[in-house]
């Protein structure tokens, strides 16, 4: 034994019983430790760097992202562009709710004047019959009720009146017989009660004859009209808005739409535009609203005949007799004094081709009592031109 101890070793003890390392051990140790701390600390800041891409992937950086924009730009517009155009003429533009006994309506009308006079359709104010309320609604969201002043069907025109309300902006008047085929125009109106909608196009035709209505069965709401054709969209509630040109002024007040057979909304019923839209120009219309404002009334221009409606071949028969029996071309009147005799085919009017009883009537409607027609007869196997006087009688 070792007089020291019971136990002889070369070096210390630990005190698990493993024998402590060299000072070279530790030293290869050490760089070997520092060597995996240096893996660890890469496989970490890899793990951190993974979740930090990962969040601001998710939530788009430290900071908020914000996405490059145009600056405000000054809210005026050049006044013959559509927006300009809608700028000017929207404070003129109303939108009517009518309410009648069976059914109610809406639809479109403009300012005439200072007095509350506004314009519309016979067709948009006729639910209200006798008895009923038409409710006006300014662009501004004013409203105020109307009384209708005169209203003819025959044009299918009508105006309306409120008062007590200030500040009403009259719509300027164009003149429809300047127009041409091409004209940029702009629409106003509530399709679908959607009220102070804009939408343009153009004139896409002119003259065109067209009849609407015919409800009654009886002939006595048709209006018959020399039309402008557009292809700005219009629809239901439209009707009785202003058709405008590139000066903002009114050349046309929308009235009917030709529609696609399998165009009707499931839910209302009614037909939407295809673009083919017709207005009844302004000329005419401003003659029809004098009329029913000053008078109640507007007359019409007329031959003097009875025509034949089932005639089917071109142009328009004069029929053998009147509705009650009498003689077919009155006695005295405009036709009879230029020579129209019954059973005469009428082809042209001042040189432009009819093919109908309608068209005629469209045609001899576009002009004022007192005008001069040329017109083109057939007789057996003469053709002739006759001039008459147009003469005038009451509308409804």
């Amino acid at each position: 034994m070792h007089p020291d101890g019971p136990f002889v070793g070369s070096g210390p003890l630990q005190q698990n019983g493993v024998a402590v390392p060299t000072a070279a051990q530790r030293r290869r140790r050490a760089r070997k430790a520092l060597v995996l701390g240096a893996v660890a600390l890469a496989l970490v800041s890899g793990g951190v760097g993974g979740a930090v891409g990962a969040y601001l992937e998710r939530n788009g950086g430290l900071t908020d992202i914000e996405l490059p924009q145009a600056a405000k730009e000054a809210p005026g517009r050049a006044p013959d562009s559509v927006a300009g155009i809608a700028a000017h003429a929207l404070p003129s533009v109303v939108t009517l709710h009518v309410h009648g006994s069976e059914e109610d309506g809406t639809g479109t009308g403009f300012v005439l004047d200072g007095e509350g006079h506004i314009l519309t359709n016979n067709h948009v104010i006729q639910p209200a019959g006798g008895s009923g309320t038409i409710t006006v609604t300014f662009s501004g969201g004013q409203t105020a009720t109307a009384r209708v002043v005169g209203h003819d069907s025959g044009y299918d025109l009508a105006v309306v009146k409120v008062s007590g309300v200030h500040g009403l902006a009259p719509m300027p008047l164009g003149n429809s017989d300047s127009v041409q085929v091409g004209d940029p125009v702009v629409a106003i109106g509530a399709p679908f009660d959607l009220a102070n909608t804009v939408t343009s196009g153009i004139i896409s035709a002119k003259e065109r004859p067209i009849t609407a209505g015919g409800e009654n069965g009886d002939g006595s709401d048709v209006s018959y009209v020399d039309a402008l054709q557009t292809d700005a969209p219009i629809n239901p509630g439209n009707s009785g808005g202003p058709l405008l040109d590139s000066k903002a002024r009114v050349i046309g007040i929308n009235s009917a739409i030709r529609s696609a057979d399998s165009g009707a909304d499931l839910e209302t019923g009614q037909a939407g535009s295809i673009g083919l839209g017709f207005a009844i120009p302004v000329n005419q219309a401003k003659r029809v609203a004098e009329e029913l404002i000053n008078t109640g009334r507007a007359t019409h221009p007329v031959i003097g005949v009875t025509l034949d409606m089932n005639y089917s071949g071109d142009g328009a028969r004069v029929g053998a007799k009147a509705a009650g029996g009498g003689p077919a071309v009155a006695s005295g009147g405009p036709g009879a004094k230029a020579g129209v005799r019954a059973g005469d085919v009428i082809t042209e009017v001042d040189g432009t081709r009819i093919h109908s009883g309608e068209e005629l009537i469209v045609r001899t409607r576009a002009h004022r009592p007192g005008d001069r027609l040329r017109l083109t007869v057939k007789r057996g196997g003469a053709v002739r031109t006759i001039t008459l006087v147009l003469g005038s009688a009451d509308g409804d």
